[in-house]
């Protein structure tokens, strides 16, 4: 039997595109090389809802990734919600979400998942950060991902704090939403040098974090973005 924590990874989803012209899954092969490289067994998640259950039970860990879907318009603060009319991963997303919340699974929330994480949780969103935040950083656009973009301050006596080590480095970006308001149930432990919101964690479960960048594109040794799915994987492993 494998010493290697298991990490379930959300796979992403299209339609129709390159691979199929049918509906397939698909995902950049950087979270699951990260997560092996961090010491952990990666296991793609699919959007089965009445499998959540058997899901967890098998992983001991889950990393929320990337993705690019139209959230719901109460999260950005309108008074009509679609969420019946979301895509796919999204409506399976929100289910994934608040059972690992809810159960106290170690879980890496990166970009869209980050973004979810909180919007379970009653946060509330800029459609796009661009547009709606004063700043001269193009959150969406700055640099390509595998590129550092802007820099980050850290929170002091937060999660991410004590996993990075540092109070202040630098991440790419990759974003048209960002969290405008956070619910009270969470802590704000990232920002960007305009105020864009750039990391959250859930204080009171063992690993429960997001962050809007993508560490996935910078996994060397000792980079505090590796660190976080040296973390991941760590704490999975003790809930073995």
């Amino acid at each position: 039997m494998s010493e290697r924590p298991t990490i379930g990874v959300l796979m992403d989803y299209e339609a129709a595109g390159s691979f199929s012209r049918r509906p397939h899954y698909a995902l950049r092969t950087a979270y699951f090389d990260a997560v092996w490289r961090a010491g952990g067994a990666p296991v793609a998640l699919p959007y089965v809802s009445g499998a959540i259950h058997e899901f967890l039970t098998v992983c001991d860990g889950v990393i929320t990734p990337g993705g690019s879907y139209p959230f719901p318009p109460a999260w950005y603060g309108e008074t009509i919600d679609l969420v019946a009319d979301q895509e796919p991963r999204f409506r399976f997303e929100i289910e994934l979400t608040r059972a690992v919340i809810d159960g106290d699974v170690p879980t890496l929330g990166i970009c869209a998942g980050m973004q979810v994480m909180a919007g379970v949780l009653g946060g509330i969103f800029y459609q796009d950060v661009r547009a709606e935040v004063a700043t001269t950083i193009d959150h969406l656009d700055e640099r390509p991902a595998e590129e550092l973009a802007h820099g980050v301050r850290i929170a002091p006596d937060t999660l991410l704090r004590r996993i990075v080590g540092c109070d202040e480095f630098s991440v790419n970006t990759a974003h048209r939403e960002a969290l405008r308001i956070p619910p009270d149930n969470l802590v704000v432990n990232a920002v960007a040098p305009d105020g864009v919101i750039e990391g959250i964690e859930i204080p009171g479960k063992q690993f429960m974090l997001g962050v809007q960048w993508h560490p996935e594109f910078f996994i060397t040794d000792g980079d505090p973005n590796f660190a976080l799915f040296e973390a991941l994987v760590e704490t999975a492993g003790k809930a073995k």
